[in-house]
Protein backbone atom coordinates (compact mmCIF):
# COMPACT_ATOMS: atom_id res chain seq x y z
CA UNK A 1 0.00 0.00 0.00
CA UNK A 2 1.49 3.37 -0.95
CA UNK A 3 2.10 5.80 1.90
CA UNK A 4 -0.47 8.55 2.26
CA UNK A 5 0.78 12.07 2.77
CA UNK A 6 0.03 13.65 6.12
CA UNK A 7 -2.19 16.70 6.25
CA UNK A 8 -5.02 18.06 8.33
CA UNK A 9 -8.43 18.83 6.90
CA UNK A 10 -9.75 21.87 8.75
CA UNK A 11 -13.37 21.73 9.82
CA UNK A 12 -15.49 23.29 7.10
CA UNK A 13 -13.36 22.00 4.20
CA UNK A 14 -13.81 18.20 4.22
CA UNK A 15 -17.07 18.42 2.30
CA UNK A 16 -15.42 20.52 -0.43
CA UNK A 17 -13.59 17.38 -1.60
CA UNK A 18 -15.31 14.43 -3.21
CA UNK A 19 -15.29 11.44 -0.90
CA UNK A 20 -12.41 9.31 -2.17
CA UNK A 21 -12.30 5.65 -3.01
CA UNK A 22 -9.59 3.72 -1.16
CA UNK A 23 -7.79 0.59 -2.33
CA UNK A 24 -6.05 -2.31 -0.62
CA UNK A 25 -5.17 -5.55 -2.39
CA UNK A 26 -8.28 -6.63 -4.32
CA UNK A 27 -10.63 -4.53 -2.15
CA UNK A 28 -12.11 -1.16 -2.99
CA UNK A 29 -13.68 1.09 -0.39
CA UNK A 30 -15.96 3.43 -2.30
CA UNK A 31 -18.75 5.82 -1.34
CA UNK A 32 -22.17 4.23 -1.04
CA UNK A 33 -24.37 4.45 -4.14
CA UNK A 34 -28.15 4.12 -4.63
CA UNK A 35 -27.45 0.95 -6.62
CA UNK A 36 -26.16 -0.64 -3.35
CA UNK A 37 -29.65 -0.68 -1.79
CA UNK A 38 -30.53 -4.31 -2.70
CA UNK A 39 -27.16 -5.54 -1.40
CA UNK A 40 -27.64 -3.61 1.87
CA UNK A 41 -31.08 -5.18 2.33
CA UNK A 42 -29.53 -8.62 1.71
CA UNK A 43 -26.69 -7.93 4.16
CA UNK A 44 -29.14 -7.03 6.91
CA UNK A 45 -30.90 -10.38 6.42
CA UNK A 46 -27.83 -12.02 7.97
CA UNK A 47 -28.56 -13.02 11.60
CA UNK A 48 -25.11 -11.86 12.80
CA UNK A 49 -25.47 -8.41 11.26
CA UNK A 50 -28.98 -8.19 12.73
CA UNK A 51 -27.66 -9.22 16.15
CA UNK A 52 -24.67 -6.89 16.38
CA UNK A 53 -26.23 -3.92 14.56
CA UNK A 54 -29.62 -4.38 16.21
CA UNK A 55 -31.78 -4.01 13.12
CA UNK A 56 -33.16 -5.38 9.91
CA UNK A 57 -33.56 -3.28 6.77
CA UNK A 58 -36.35 -2.79 4.24
CA UNK A 59 -35.66 -1.37 0.79
CA UNK A 60 -36.98 2.05 1.79
CA UNK A 61 -34.87 2.02 4.96
CA UNK A 62 -31.81 0.94 2.98
CA UNK A 63 -32.33 3.76 0.47
CA UNK A 64 -32.44 6.26 3.34
CA UNK A 65 -29.44 4.56 5.01
CA UNK A 66 -27.38 5.03 1.83
CA UNK A 67 -28.53 8.66 1.48
CA UNK A 68 -27.64 9.46 5.10
CA UNK A 69 -24.03 8.41 4.46
CA UNK A 70 -23.74 11.07 1.73
CA UNK A 71 -25.31 13.61 4.12
CA UNK A 72 -22.74 12.75 6.79
CA UNK A 73 -19.91 13.50 4.36
CA UNK A 74 -21.50 16.81 3.37
CA UNK A 75 -22.01 17.74 7.04
CA UNK A 76 -18.47 16.57 7.94
CA UNK A 77 -19.85 14.26 10.63
CA UNK A 78 -19.07 10.86 9.09
CA UNK A 79 -17.37 9.00 6.28
CA UNK A 80 -18.56 5.54 5.26
CA UNK A 81 -17.67 3.23 2.41
CA UNK A 82 -19.00 0.13 0.73
CA UNK A 83 -16.27 -2.52 0.70
CA UNK A 84 -16.42 -4.23 -2.69
CA UNK A 85 -14.47 -6.68 -4.77
CA UNK A 86 -15.22 -6.93 -8.49
CA UNK A 87 -18.37 -4.89 -7.93
CA UNK A 88 -19.76 -7.24 -5.25
CA UNK A 89 -20.55 -5.82 -1.80
CA UNK A 90 -18.46 -7.50 0.89
CA UNK A 91 -19.05 -5.11 3.76
CA UNK A 92 -19.30 -1.71 5.33
CA UNK A 93 -16.41 0.32 6.73
CA UNK A 94 -16.84 3.73 8.20
CA UNK A 95 -16.20 6.54 10.56
CA UNK A 96 -19.73 6.89 11.85
CA UNK A 97 -18.87 10.05 13.70
CA UNK A 98 -16.13 12.51 12.85
CA UNK A 99 -15.10 15.49 14.98
CA UNK A 100 -12.47 17.32 12.92
CA UNK A 101 -11.89 20.03 15.51
CA UNK A 102 -11.42 17.44 18.25
CA UNK A 103 -9.41 15.01 16.08
CA UNK A 104 -11.71 12.11 17.00
CA UNK A 105 -13.82 9.58 15.11
CA UNK A 106 -15.60 6.28 15.80
CA UNK A 107 -15.13 3.29 13.49
CA UNK A 108 -17.89 0.85 12.56
CA UNK A 109 -17.95 -2.14 10.23
CA UNK A 110 -19.61 -5.35 9.15
CA UNK A 111 -18.93 -7.95 6.47
CA UNK A 112 -21.33 -10.30 4.71
CA UNK A 113 -21.07 -14.02 5.53
CA UNK A 114 -19.28 -14.89 2.26
CA UNK A 115 -16.47 -12.44 3.10
CA UNK A 116 -15.83 -13.59 6.67
CA UNK A 117 -12.58 -15.29 7.60
CA UNK A 118 -10.57 -13.62 4.80
CA UNK A 119 -9.34 -10.53 6.70
CA UNK A 120 -11.63 -8.27 4.69
CA UNK A 121 -12.67 -6.24 7.75
CA UNK A 122 -9.13 -6.07 9.13
CA UNK A 123 -7.57 -4.88 5.87
CA UNK A 124 -10.35 -2.35 5.25
CA UNK A 125 -10.16 -1.07 8.83
CA UNK A 126 -6.39 -0.59 8.63
CA UNK A 127 -6.74 1.30 5.34
CA UNK A 128 -9.54 3.54 6.56
CA UNK A 129 -7.68 4.20 9.82
CA UNK A 130 -4.54 5.34 8.01
CA UNK A 131 -6.67 7.52 5.74
CA UNK A 132 -8.32 9.09 8.80
CA UNK A 133 -4.97 9.88 10.38
CA UNK A 134 -3.16 11.10 7.28
CA UNK A 135 -5.95 12.71 5.26
CA UNK A 136 -8.28 14.04 7.97
CA UNK A 137 -5.62 14.70 10.57
CA UNK A 138 -7.42 12.69 13.25
CA UNK A 139 -5.55 11.93 16.45
CA UNK A 140 -7.77 9.15 17.85
CA UNK A 141 -10.17 6.62 16.36
CA UNK A 142 -12.30 4.55 18.70
CA UNK A 143 -14.43 1.48 18.10
CA UNK A 144 -16.81 -0.45 20.31
CA UNK A 145 -18.25 -3.93 20.01
CA UNK A 146 -20.29 -6.21 22.23
CA UNK A 147 -18.05 -8.27 24.50
CA UNK A 148 -19.81 -11.36 23.12
CA UNK A 149 -18.74 -10.48 19.56
CA UNK A 150 -15.38 -12.29 19.46
CA UNK A 151 -14.98 -11.79 15.70
CA UNK A 152 -15.19 -8.00 16.01
CA UNK A 153 -12.72 -8.07 18.89
CA UNK A 154 -10.26 -10.05 16.74
CA UNK A 155 -10.61 -7.54 13.87
CA UNK A 156 -9.94 -4.63 16.23
CA UNK A 157 -6.84 -6.29 17.64
CA UNK A 158 -5.41 -7.27 14.24
CA UNK A 159 -5.93 -3.71 13.02
CA UNK A 160 -3.90 -2.31 15.92
CA UNK A 161 -6.78 -1.03 18.05
CA UNK A 162 -5.78 -1.45 21.69
CA UNK A 163 -8.36 -2.47 24.28
CA UNK A 164 -9.15 0.30 26.75
CA UNK A 165 -11.93 -1.10 28.87
CA UNK A 166 -15.48 -2.36 29.12
CA UNK A 167 -18.61 -0.22 29.18
CA UNK A 168 -21.19 -2.09 31.24
CA UNK A 169 -24.63 -2.62 29.65
CA UNK A 170 -23.92 0.12 27.15
CA UNK A 171 -25.82 -1.17 24.08
CA UNK A 172 -29.22 -2.74 23.59
CA UNK A 173 -29.21 -5.69 21.20
CA UNK A 174 -32.16 -7.95 20.26
CA UNK A 175 -31.33 -10.30 23.16
CA UNK A 176 -30.90 -7.56 25.79
CA UNK A 177 -28.29 -5.16 27.12
CA UNK A 178 -24.66 -5.93 26.27
CA UNK A 179 -21.38 -4.85 27.78
CA UNK A 180 -19.20 -3.21 25.15
CA UNK A 181 -15.44 -3.36 24.70
CA UNK A 182 -13.80 -0.03 23.89
CA UNK A 183 -10.74 -0.11 21.62
CA UNK A 184 -8.78 2.83 20.19
CA UNK A 185 -5.86 3.69 17.96
CA UNK A 186 -3.90 6.87 18.28
CA UNK A 187 -2.19 8.60 15.39
CA UNK A 188 1.25 7.68 16.75
CA UNK A 189 0.37 4.03 17.61
CA UNK A 190 2.01 1.35 15.52
CA UNK A 191 -0.40 -1.39 14.43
Amino acid sequence: MPALTSRVVPAGTMHLQAQPSLYVDELTLRPWQPSDVPAVVEAYRDPAIQQWHARTMTEDEAARWVQVRAEWWAAETGAEWAVVRDGVLLGRMGLRTVDLAGGLAHAAYWVVPAARGRNVATRALRLMTEWGFTQLGLNRIELEHATANAASCAVAGKAGYRPEGTKRQQALHPDGWHDMHLHARLRNDRP
